[in-house]
């Protein structure tokens, strides 16, 4: 649990830093939805960032960025398959650990998706942004790692023979 405990917390210090240039992140999709010329739809899946990335992007800067969510998103999908590991699960842990999968899903649709309060990264973003293009995508990270700390905390209240799985 410990393991898990710290990886988690690697992962928000990584995504800490990611937040710092959230304003960077949103530049290098705009710049690559405008060279891929698709600026009606709302970037709504990891896969599609990874396109972006891999297709559209001119430049270091950006594909640092998008390079830098993307490897936070395996991250936290890495973390997710260790948590199923190390606990071999109830009703409610592995509802949430069901929730991350979908949610770090390569081809799911984030675009109706957003973090609530305590996290403000949809409000550093303009109305018509958060709206129509960006507001799933900053907020899958948060959303995730808030199902994790919740996860870890529904274990922790399990007795302790129910943790680990029979080696």
């Amino acid at each position: 649990m410990n393991e898990v405990k710290e990886a988690l917390r690697n992962i928000e210090q990584n995504y800490k830093l990611f937040l710092q240039q959230q304003f960077t992140f949103i530049g290098a999709l705009q710049h690559t939805r405008e060279n891929a010329h698709d600026m009606t739809r709302p970037v709504a899946s990891i896969s599609q960032v990874q396109s972006y990335m891999d297709h559209h992007c001119n430049n270091s800067t950006d594909r640092r960025i998008l390079n830098m969510f993307l490897n936070i998103c395996n991250d936290l999908s890495k973390l997710c398959h260790k948590l199923e590991s190390v606990h071999s699960g109830n009703n409610v842990t592995n509802g949430i650990l069901e929730r991350c999968k979908l949610f770090l899903s390569h081809s799911n649709d984030l675009s109706t998706i957003r973090a609530k309060y305590p996290h403000d990264v949809v409000n550093h973003l303009s109305c018509d942004e958060a709206k129509n293009h960006y507001g799933g995508v900053v907020s899958l990270i948060p959303i995730v790692l808030d199902c994790m700390k919740e996860w870890v905390t529904h274990t922790e209240k399990l007795p302790r023979q129910v943790l680990y799985n029979a080696n």
